[in-house]
């Protein structure tokens, strides 16, 4: 479990990091003018720095919600404020890093498939050729 534990920060932190270069190549990638401001800003705000800076962005509102001393108003203030805001961002990264460890178990399968693959391909040395020629050898005697 420990070892899940870490797999999974590895995964999110290279979701959540912000990198100008990352953002630049998955853009033009992209096909499109109105695919590559989808991607440009997905991109931007899926990360935990834009969700820090949306929480400060939110907290500079606070001392007035709290100020009016309408308890509406201040929960008006936490759900469309600060929910809103910083949720989206990390919304955002959790499904990046879910992507991210989504496509490296997709990959580890098609590696394992392939040596599966070949080992039961009758041609190839080693594997399932070494166990028939073995069968033929008894067929024989």
């Amino acid at each position: 479990m420990a070892v899940r534990g870490r797999r999974d920060h590895h995964y999110l932190a290279r979701a959540a990091k912000f990198d100008l270069q990352e953002i630049r190549a998955a853009v033009k990638a992209t096909r499109g003018f109105n695919a590559k401001v989808a991607v440009l800003i997905t991109r931007s705000v899926g990360t935990m720095a834009c969700a820090y800076v949306f929480a400060v962005i939110a907290l500079i509102s606070l001392p007035a919600a709290i100020s009016t001393g309408q308890p509406i108003i201040i929960v008006a203030w936490v759900a469309q404020t600060f929910l809103q805001l910083v949720l989206l961002a990390i919304i955002l990264v959790g499904q990046a890093a879910q992507a991210v460890s989504s496509d490296d178990r997709a990959n580890k399968t098609f590696a394992d498939t392939e040596t599966l693959l070949d080992r039961f391909d009758e041609h190839t040395e080693g594997g399932i050729k070494l166990i028939l020629d073995r069968l033929d050898t008894l067929a024989v005697k």
